[in-house]
């Protein structure tokens, strides 16, 4: 098909020329009609260029990618001919030269490292990065494994001299090796068998000699979020002897609560005879009081009573004594009548009828 339009275009072209010939040979001044196919054609040609060259610009552009976006929690170093921008690009879109300029794109989220004695279960996540437990010795030279995790983020605000001074792989040239650095000076200063009973403390120290590392860095290429101390691994050896003076302690202290419960049942024995005791002596008391306050009664009764027997009322009481006493020998005239000395009346008599009844009257 290419080849009958190339021939078809052949003929046209030379029936063209033939005819120009022939007219230019009976008139030189006439028309040239059969020329205006080959202008049209021509213009048609430069066209269908064009369209091509701008179709082909595109395609480059699209291939070449003359744009760049930086997302939210990521920053642009922006190379040109291998040399990094001082200033990091902000989130949005932005304009580069191809083949010339080149962007890197930094994430600048916060990140962890997990440092573990085992594998987890978020080993590749994003932004998650797993790493052996911490190894150190002790003040004695046992090995420790200490089990940590890090949260921290690249400094946005000095992230392209950050990319430009230690390159992409900045976390394993300035996190981890601090991180084990610091562990391994704090842990070489205690003994094993101290260190379960100095978590708090070492997590804080930890984190302090951690922190004060990386900030000391030039330019702050990292921002420190935290540092937990989550477990402390110790040999199997110290793990028993450590268990044997658990267990001892606790003996001790069963030791000490037995005694004390003795003592205290002691006490309680002894305050409740003393209680007793003084219970037994108010019961006494009030018994002795009791007697005192009836005799001292006794006592005042009899003083008023000495006080109230006047000449009148002994004469009186005389009378009374002696009519009842006339009363009964007027029942028994056997009764036996005793009298007191000095002439007083009467006080006592005595039935002869009955001896086993007898009457007093004072």
């Amino acid at each position: 098909m290419a080849s009958d339009m190339n021939d078809y275009f052949n003929k046209k072209k030379s029936e063209g020329s033939g005819g120009s010939n022939k007219s230019g040979g009976g008139s030189g001044g006439g028309p040239k009609g059969p020329q205006m196919p080959n202008i049209d054609f021509n213009l048609g040609g430069g066209k269908a260029g064009i369209a091509y060259f701008v179709i082909a610009m595109i395609i480059l552009l699209v291939l070449a990618k003359p744009f760049t976006i930086i997302e939210e929690g990521q920053r642009g170093i922006l190379s040109t001919n291998g040399k990094y921008q001082d200033q990091a690009l902000l989130p949005g879109l932005h304009f580069i030269v191809p083949i010339i300029q080149k962007v890197y794109v930094v994430d600048t989220k916060v990140r962890i490292i997990n440092y573990a004695s085992k594998m987890e279960s978020n080993t590749g996540a994003s932004g998650i990065l797993t790493k052996p437990a911490v190894t150190v010795l002790d003040k004695r030279s046992l090995p420790v494994s200490i089990e940590l995790t890090v949260q921290y983020r690249l400094n946005s605000q000095f992230a392209a001299q950050t990319i430009s001074n230690w390159g992409f792989s900045w976390e394993d040239k300035i996190i981890n090796p601090v991180v084990r650095d610091v562990v391994r000076n704090v842990i070489g200063k205690y003994d094993a068998e101290a260190l379960t009973q100095m978590r708090n403390e070492l997590g804080a120290e930890i984190e302090a000699g951690i922190r004060k590392s990386v900030n000391g860095l030039q330019n702050a290429p990292a921002v420190l979020q935290s540092v937990q101390l989550r477990d402390i691994l110790l040999p199997q050896k110290v793990k028993d002897q450590i268990e044997r003076v658990q267990i001892a302690k606790q003996e001790v202290q069963k030791a000490e609560q037995d005694v004390q419960r003795v003592k205290q049942e002691a006490l309680k024995r002894a305050a409740e005879a003393e209680g007793m005791a003084q219970k037994a002596r108010i019961e006494a008391q009030g018994v002795a009081d009791a007697v005192t306050i009836e005799a001292d009664a006794k006592a005042k009764a009899n003083i008023l009573i000495a006080k109230s027997l006047t000449p009148n009322l002994l004469e009186l009481e005389q009378l009374r004594v002696q009519g009842m006493f006339n009363d009964a020998l007027r029942e028994n005239k056997d009764a036996k009548i005793f009298l007191t000395p000095g002439g007083s009346t009467p006080n006592i008599w005595v039935d002869t009828k009955d001896v086993k009844k007898r009457t007093t009257a004072n």
